[in-house]
Parts: C-alpha cells; sequence; structure tokens
C-alpha cells in the first residue's frame, strides 16, 4: 500500500478510539474483554479438536488473531479467533498432508486475503440481501446452540468422536442434572444481574458465580481442564516445514482459496451485524486487509488461522465493549490464561460458559423473523429458511452464495416479468414503441414478442425513456429486432436512450446517429442501429 494510504489507515484506527476512551469505557471494555477470553478457551479447544491438531494450536490462533484484528479491524468491538467453519475445512487437509501444510495455508490463506482488502472487494458485502443476513443470523446461532451440546458428553468422549452430534457417550443421571441446574443458574444470572446493576458484565458475573459455587461445594461436574491442558509458553516463531515446491502450492492452493473466502464472508457479514448494534457503518476493505495480516502471522507461529466470531462478539457488543480495548484486552488475558493462570482456568465448569453461549444463541437469533416471514414476499421468506439449513447443514460461505444466487434469481425473474411496451401513431406515420422495465438476458425473450414486424408501418421507433439496455443479451435482442425489420424493408430508430445505454451500444458498434446528438440524451435524439455486428442472423 502507498505511504500516504498507510498513513491514512493508521489514523482512522485511532480516531474514534480516543473519542471513546472515558474511564468508565476503559473500565467496562476491559471487563468485556475478560469475559469474552474465558468464553475463548473451550471454543479455542473444541475447535482445535474438529481440526485434529493439539489444542495450543488452537489457542495460539485465537491470541494471534484476535490481538491484530483488534488493533487493526475495521470494526472496534469485533473479535476474531479460531473458527468451527473453517476447522471443518481444515481436518482434511492435516489428516492427508500434517499440521506443517496446515500453517503454510494459513500463511498463504492471509496474503489471499490481504490481496482482497487492498483490490477493495470487501464491498461487495453489500450484494448480500437482507433476507440473506437474517439466515445468516439464525443459522448460526443455531450452530452455536448444536456445538454446546457436545459438553453435554463424557469428557474424553467427544474429542475422540470429533465433536460431533453423533459420537461420544452422553451424560446422564446426576451429572446431567448437575450439568443442567449450572447452565440454568448461569442463565438465570446474565438475564437478571442487568436489571440491578451493569457495573459488572452479567456473564462475567455468570461465569464467575458459578465456578465459585463449583469450585467451593466441590461439585463434581466437566471443567474447562477435563477438555485439554491449555497450558503453554508464548507462541514461537515456527516456517512452516514444507517443501518449497510447485506441487506443495498446489495441495495448499485449493484449502487457502476456500479459507480465505470462510473466513470473509463470515468476517464481513459479522463486522455489518456488529455495525447495526454499534451504529458504526464502513471498514470492510480494512478488515479483509487485518483478518489477512493477522493469518499470515498466526501461520509463522504455528495457529490454525481464524476469523470473526459472531458469538463472542455478541458477548462482547452486549457486554458495553466498544472500542478497540476490549478486544485487545481480550486477547491478552487469553494469553496470560495459557502462560500464567492455565490452573485456574481449568477449573472453571463447562457449565458456566455453555450458559453464556446458550444466552448468546438467545439474543442473537432473529426471533422477528417468524413474523417477518409471514409478511415478506415468498422468495424472501424462502431465502431465509434456505440460508439457516444450509448454513447448519453445510458452512456459512455456501449458504451464502446459495442465498444470493437464489435472491439474485429471483430479481432477475421479477424484472423479466416487467418489460412490455406502450404503442401509438406519430402523424407521420411512425409507430412508436415505448419500453417499460429493464432490457436485460431474463427479459429479452418478452421485448422480442412486443412487436408487429408484418403489420407495422416502414418506420419504426423504439423509445426507451421508462427502460434500460443492460448487457449484451440486451444488445443482441436489439439487433435481432433490427434484423427482422430489414428483411421486410422496414427501418427502426432508438430513442431516448441514456448515457450509459448510449455508450454500451456505441461501444458495440450498434448505433448510427441519424441527427445531431445532444449530449444530455433530453430530447427525441433518434439513432439508427446497424445489423450484423454480431455476426449471428
Amino acid at each position: 500500500m502507498p505511504k500516504a494510504s498507510l498513513a491514512a489507515f493508521a489514523e482512522r484506527l485511532t480516531i474514534a478510539d480516543k473519542n471513546q476512551l472515558t474511564p468508565m469505557q476503559i473500565k467496562t471494555d476491559l471487563l468485556s474483554g475478560l469475559t469474552v477470553a474465558l468464553a475463548l478457551v473451550p471454543e479455542a479447544v473444541a475447535f482445535a479438536f474438529v481440526a485434529n491438531v493439539h489444542p495450543l494450536v488452537g489457542l495460539y490462533a485465537a491470541f494471534i488473531v484476535g490481538l491484530i484484528t483488534a488493533l487493526f479491524g475495521g470494526r472496534p468491538g469485533m473479535i476474531s479467533g479460531a473458527t468451527g467453519a473453517l476447522a471443518v475445512v481444515m481436518v482434511s487437509l492435516v489428516k492427508e498432508h500434517g499440521v506443517e501444510y496446515l500453517f503454510a495455508t494459513v500463511v498463504l490463506m492471509g496474503l489471499i486475503q490481504i490481496f482482497v482488502g487492498i483490490m477493495r472487494w470487501g464491498k461487495f458485502i453489500r450484494l448480500v440481501p437482507h433476507p440473506v443476513m437474517l439466515g445468516f443470523v439464525n443459522g448460526l446461532a443455531i450452530v452455536i446452540g448444536l456445538a454446546q451440546l457436545s459438553q453435554f458428553k463424557v469428557p474424553g468422549s467427544a474429542e475422540a468422536s470429533g465433536h460431533g452430534m453423533g459420537g461420544g457417550e452422553w451424560l446422564s443421571g446426576m451429572p446431567l442434572v448437575m450439568m443442567l441446574s449450572l447452565v440454568a443458574l448461569t442463565m438465570a444470572i446474565i438475564y437478571v444481574l442487568p436489571r440491578f446493576t451493569k457495573a459488572i458484565p452479567a456473564p462475567l458475573a455468570g461465569i464467575g458465580i458459578t465456578a465459585l459455587i463449583v469450585i467451593v461445594f466441590g461439585i463434581d461436574v466437566p471443567r474447562v481442564g477435563d477438555m485439554a491442558s491449555i497450558e503453554g509458553g508464548l507462541p514461537a516463531f515456527h516456517l512452516p516445514m514444507v517443501p518449497i515446491s510447485l506441487e506443495t502450492f498446489y495441495v495448499i492452493l485449493p484449502y487457502s482459496l476456500i479459507l480465505a473466502a470462510i473466513g470473509l464472508i463470515e468476517s464481513l457479514l459479522t463486522l455489518n451485524l456488529v455495525g447495526e448494534m454499534t451504529g458504526k457503518r464502513g471498514g470492510a476493505s480494512q478488515e479483509c486487509i487485518a483478518q489477512g495480516v493477522a493469518n499470515t502471522v498466526t501461520g509463522f507461529f504455528g495457529g490454525m488461522g481464524g476469523c470473526a466470531m459472531i458469538g463472542q462478539s455478541m458477548i462482547n457488543v452486549k457486554s458495553g465493549g466498544r472500542t478497540r480495548v476490549a478486544a485487545t484486552s481480550a486477547a491478552l488475558f487469553l494469553l496470560l490464561f495459557i502462560v500464567v493462570a492455565s490452573p485456574l482456568i481449568e477449573q472453571i465448569p463447562l457449565a458456566a460458559l455453555v450458559g453464556v453461549m446458550f444466552m448468546v444463541v438467545i439474543g442473537t437469533f432473529a426471533w422477528n423473523s417468524f413474523k417477518i416471514l409471514r409478511r415478506v414476499p415468498l422468495t424472501d421468506a424462502f431465502v431465509i429458511i434456505l440460508v439457516t439449513v444450509v448454513t447448519v447443514w453445510t458452512d456459512l460461505a455456501t449458504a451464502v452464495v446459495v442465498g444470493v444466487i437464489v435472491s439474485a434469481l429471483s430479481y432477475a425473474w421479477n424484472n423479466a416479468k416487467r418489460i412490455h411496451a406502450k404503442t401509438y401513431e406519430t402523424p407521420e406515420g411512425a409507430k412508436v414503441y415505448q419500453i417499460q422495465g429493464p432490457l436485460f438476458f431474463g427479459s429479452t425473450d418478452g421485448f422480442m414478442e412486443t412487436f408487429q414486424v408484418e403489420s407495422d408501418p416502414s418506420l419504426v421507433i423504439i423509445d426507451f425513456q421508462d427502460s434500460r439496455v443492460v448487457d449484451q443479451s440486451a444488445l443482441q435482442a436489439i439487433e435481432a429486432v433490427a434484423a427482422k425489420y430489414e428483411e421486410v424493408g422496414k427501418r427502426i430508430q432508438l430513442r431516448h436512450l441514456s448515457r450509459d445505454c448510449h455508450r454500451l451500444l456505441s461501444k458495440a458498434g450498434h448505433l448510427m446517429v441519424d441527427s445531431d446528438d445532444d449530449p444530455d440524451y433530453e430530447i427525441a435524439v433518434d439513432y439508427g442501429v446497424r445489423t450484423g455486428i454480431l455476426g449471428t442472423h
């Protein structure tokens, strides 16, 4: 990036936070960051098991990705780390080629994301329709909820079965009753406490009170340490031990592209969601670059890579975290847990963290979508349900792509049906077709069926004042109509072309000016149309 761009980039990072860094906000951010860090631990460990790597690989990724995106990301308050959406893609690579190939893949993934950010392609996230966003939110809420069910299995059995729903031994009897009771207690604290005080984030209070009860009374329930030890040192620089060859590149490239796409889609959608909650906009390209830098660095420090985490982001925002202090402190607290406080953190009951995540699910799910489904067009309702289901059964990136495609096809179909024409004859005997609706690939058939070539007079005027010539298919349709009239010795003129339509037709060589051009296209300038340009008739 140019030096000027880098300077402006750095300046934007600090201005917003400087305006919000009051002592009260700093306190709120630090407590919120502590809450997020506690919730990050089991998630990072669980996703490491899913990817078939050591827990510290997931924890280091959560720390490095979380720290870099906290400092340089496009949305203060958004949390990033190791995620399940990426872990399920990584597992086959690790099983076939080993963890060193994973590190190399994460580095290339980050470079791809940096390129996307520099090219400013993040802006295309605006093409995601609102029904897709609703489906994304609902699907991800369900996924977060289902992911917590693995904590209701006997410690050790869930890891062996890959944390899936179909394997591992479920808790039963009194252990299950205690687990459910502690989960309910945590949820009740989170729900009730804000009615009395907001000095301490409710999720943090829920975790603390539940953990205190378990530790003081020696209640035998699964704890963080039962999943795996989180003790470790500082992450060390590590070059991926893979052969530097085209063969290696061909192995990691497909995974890198998929991971980069999933990571950016989830991050940008989370960025929009957090933006709606905090009243912030923009930052898509900045977020792409931050995610890319974070993953590139992570790959060189033995981490599994990551992206934005909607669950932890919701915890942070709803706990009052608004500045970069919150997300930065979350990453630093996580590192502190790994290096210093692992014995203490390992005593926290999983039930407390599950209760926090269940409250996240309740707060994230768009419950109003049930009302919306009855009020919006049938296609939009279908898209909401479709994206939700595909998110749960496959992955987020696939769901969003499917939702956008279905929405785009629906939009194209609806616009294709709008094409029609009003007709009248001029005093000179020419027939005018006033085209209504956009002319593009979906409406060309309806456009061509509008004309009555045999019965029309010798001069036909096609008026595009209420239409737009959009694409190559539209050009082909205009030329085909002109050819039909030419075959029977009749002539057509195009009228009221907009600037972009005029440029499109001129560039293709279709326009032949029959009168003086008007630079603003505000009068009925007539254009003849050349036939035979495309050579298809």
